[in-house]
């Protein structure tokens, strides 16, 4: 130990130690300070799309949104505020094609949306820039078939939705004329969406009413039932006893009237 500090002292005296010395330092210092600007430089980036999208966004309100509900989304006599809502409200609404709608007076309907996913997007950064609300949903955060437990998703499904979408998920109606949409072929995360938002009729679940992990329990007990086969014959729309007595009562009343005019006939 003591040897190999005595030839490194020695070495000390070189020519060439104090330049190599500089060197290295040099190579030290220029090497932190590219680590230490990377991290606001990332940060500038990720500000500047950000508000880029933002902006994208507002224009794209202003031209297809703000007729209904104001300039600055503050909502008027056929529209109400977006401010607070967040962004999952609007990606639930613009992404399933109800928003933006004609004729406010009607409920919104599933259709093929205006807008492709970019334009949502920037629609739903806009209005969460307005004031803090729920975030949209990431898909690939959605792992209910993992997390999730179908028993579990029945038993809540039954006691907090059956009531107006069926209980298999088939939809109903409500009073005014409204209904409550089937839930068949729905996307996970605008079921999840949904949920959190609360669209139209439908009210909120907060995470201390149904908790996240409850929540993809529902998703996997809705997907589970769109899946299960109708091993008892036709499934007559899964509505309840409404279509299946409507079948016998016209089968078997038809029946009636078909036996009596046969009877008629014969006594002729």
């Amino acid at each position: 130990m003591t040897s190999g500090i005595k030839k490194l002292s020695r070495y000390r005296r070189h020519r060439w130690a104090a330049p190599a010395l500089l060197v290295v330092a040099l190579i030290g210092l220029g090497t932190t300070f590219s680590v230490a600007s990377e991290a606001p430089a990332a940060q500038n980036v990720a500000v500047t799309q950000q508000s880029s999208q933002i902006t994208e966004g507002k224009r794209i309100f202003l031209q297809g949104c703000s007729s209904c509900h104001g300039l600055n989304a503050e909502g008027g006599a056929i529209a109400p505020s977006l401010i607070g809502v967040g962004a999952a409200a609007v990606d639930f609404q613009v992404g399933t094609g109800r928003m933006p709608m004609a004729d406010m007076s009607q409920q919104a309907m599933r259709k093929k949306p205006v807008y492709d996913a970019v334009q949502t997007a920037a629609l739903a950064a806009y209005v969460a820039s307005l004031a803090p609300g729920p975030q949209a949903v990431d898909p690939t955060s959605l792992n209910y078939e993992r997390d999730g437990n179908t028993a579990q998703g029945g038993t809540l499904f039954r006691n907090n939705c059956a009531m107006c979408h069926n209980f298999a998920a088939q939809g109903g109606a409500l009073t005014l004329g409204k209904y409550a949409p089937t839930l068949m072929g729905v996307d996970p995360k605008y079921i999840y969406e949904a949920m959190i938002t609360g669209p139209q009729s439908m009210p909120k679940f907060s995470d201390k009413t149904i908790s996240p992990a409850e929540k993809l329990s529902i998703i996997k007990w809705i997907k589970a039932a769109q899946s299960e086969p109708s091993l008892g014959g036709a499934s007559l729309g899964r509505v309840g006893p409404v279509t299946e007595g409507l079948l016998a009562w016209t089968l078997g009343l038809g029946l009636l009237i078909g036996i009596a005019v046969w009877l008629a006939s014969k006594a002729r």
